[in-house]
């Protein structure tokens, strides 16, 4: 019975940290069909080319499956406007009139889809376009005309299904990727400040830091997505611009650390800061996971009386080693080191401020209603 229940709440966290997938999967599988459906009622001569578009331009979030559909829909009236052009003003009755036809049709298109990756679908259509018609027996205009709507239902079909059916909005994504990148940094924060006094190696540092910025570029794209929504009125939120930048100042602030944590503090360094380090490190760690916990449940900020009482610690047991003498001498690069510490945890306290006032914008901001927040889980 213990089994038993150890595997259904794996079973349901595993759902749940992959809620988004099933909810597209879903879509996909719904868009495919209804498209089929509706190429068949209408009668399109390839109701192949709807289903894939539908499939194609049926995305994670509304905000993709918007700049899909746009991107696939501007690249096939491209491709089938110039390929059509061809295949009407220049004969093509022989197998080596037909190649040079091709090759004129798709070079230049396979140039602006390189230049301008949004129009991919261009040569694909021209390609399409002056095929077919040597297959089914059809006229260049037709194979056109067919192609245009055979894309166009398919679009618009993915289009609807993405912002009726389970719609995932894309703030909701920005929320959920960064509170998973705040959780990051949480993680990489106790670790860097943990290891000060001792220094790590590059290996260590690496792994410490590994996924970060790679977590920022997908949130990157991600608030990307959410800006067209909100341009497009699909969806209402906060700016996503003031947060995507302060967690990337965040980061830069833990890289400014991390360089300083690959050698090890003085003995008489070590021994005194060693305290002040491990209640900022624990205090700054337990911020960033209060708000990325806030965050993505539109809560208002955790307060920064904790992370401020500690920094002001570090700061004035750093006075009272100058007050010592301690630091008359050490070696300019320690110097340099500990300098840099200090100047970063000063940064990534004033970069707080801009968290907090990020998380009460969200906070504060109209909101959709949305599927209730399930908790944050540290990637692994």
């Amino acid at each position: 019975m213990r089994q038993i229940k150890a595997f259904w709440r794996g079973a349901i966290a595993l759902l749940q940290r992959h809620r988004a997938q099933l909810k597209l999967s879903f879509r996909v599988a719904v868009a495919a069909l209804v498209a089929f459906v509706l190429a068949q009622f209408f009668h399109l001569r390839l109701p192949l080319w709807a289903v894939l578009t539908a499939v194609i331009v049926t995305q994670v979030s509304v905000g993709r499956s918007l700049k899909a559909t746009t991107d696939y829909i501007a690249g096939t009236l491209g491709g089938a406007i110039y390929g059509g052009a061809i295949a009407v003003l220049i004969p093509h009755s022989s197998e080596t009139a037909l190649l040079a036809v091709l090759v004129l049709s798709v070079a230049p298109l396979a140039l602006v889809a390189a230049i301008n990756p949004s129009l991919t679908a261009a040569p694909v259509t021209a390609i399409i376009v002056l095929l077919v018609p040597e297959m089914n027996h059809v006229s260049a205009i037709d194979s056109i005309i067919d192609r245009l709507l055979e894309v166009g239902l398919g679009g618009f079909t993915g289009l609807i299904v993405s912002l009726l059916l389970l719609p995932s909005r894309a703030h909701r994504l920005v929320a959920e990727n960064a509170a998973q990148t705040l959780n990051r940094m949480a993680r990489a924060l106790g670790e860097l400040l943990a290891g000060l006094p001792r220094g790590l190696d590059m290996l260590a540092l690496h792994r410490i830091q590994d996924g970060i910025g790679h977590a920022l570029f997908q949130l990157q794209a991600v608030g990307a997505e959410a800006q067209r929504e909100r341009s497009a009125r699909l969806a209402f939120g906060p700016d996503t611009g003031p947060l995507l930048r302060t967690l990337l100042r965040l980061r830069h602030d833990i890289v400014m650390i991390g360089r300083a944590a690959h050698f090890p503090l003085p003995d008489n360094f070590a021994a005194r800061l060693e305290a002040p380090l491990d209640r900022v490190a624990s205090s700054f760690a337990d911020y960033l996971r209060a708000s990325g916990s806030a965050l993505l449940a539109r809560r208002m900020p955790p307060p920064l009386d904790s992370a401020e009482a500690a920094l002001a610690a570090y700061v004035d047991e750093i006075a009272a080693l100058r007050r010592d003498g301690a630091t008359r001498d050490l070696p300019g690069d320690a110097a340099e080191r500990l300098f840099a510490i200090g100047f970063a945890l000063e940064q990534m306290h004033q970069n707080f401020r801009d968290l907090e006032r990020c998380v009460t914008e969200w906070a504060e901001s109209t909101k959709i209603p949305d599927q209730p927040a399930s908790p944050i889980k540290e990637p692994l």
